[in-house]
């Protein structure tokens, strides 16, 4: 299983404290087992909105290289002197990490 990304943890987070207070605070609940239902819930939330952040799609090097490997499947009845060379961006070659 791929590690969580920032957002997701973010994401993930935020909603479960967002809606442990706001369940809490609707329901007045003042038992342990209440609160514990709610809590069982909000983290339930929590996650279900973590997974469904979507995905960073991958840059840099395996984008290019997913690439490569799609292109002679492109070209395959084109001759030598027909064919284009793949385009390559300074994003493909060098990817900036911030």
């Amino acid at each position: 299983m791929p590690r969580p990304t920032a957002a997701q943890l973010a994401y993930g987070s935020a909603t479960v404290v967002v809606s442990t207070i706001a369940m809490l605070l609707l329901s007045k609940t003042s038992t342990g087992l209440g609160v514990a239902v709610i809590s069982a819930a909000a983290l339930a939330l929590g996650l279900l909105v973590a997974v469904t952040v979507p995905a960073p799609r991958r840059r840099g090097r395996h984008a290019a290289r997913t690439r490569s490997t799609a292109a002679p499947a492109d070209t395959a009845g084109a001759t030598d002197g027909a064919r284009v060379p793949d385009p390559r961006t300074a994003g493909a070659e060098h990817p900036v990490h911030h």
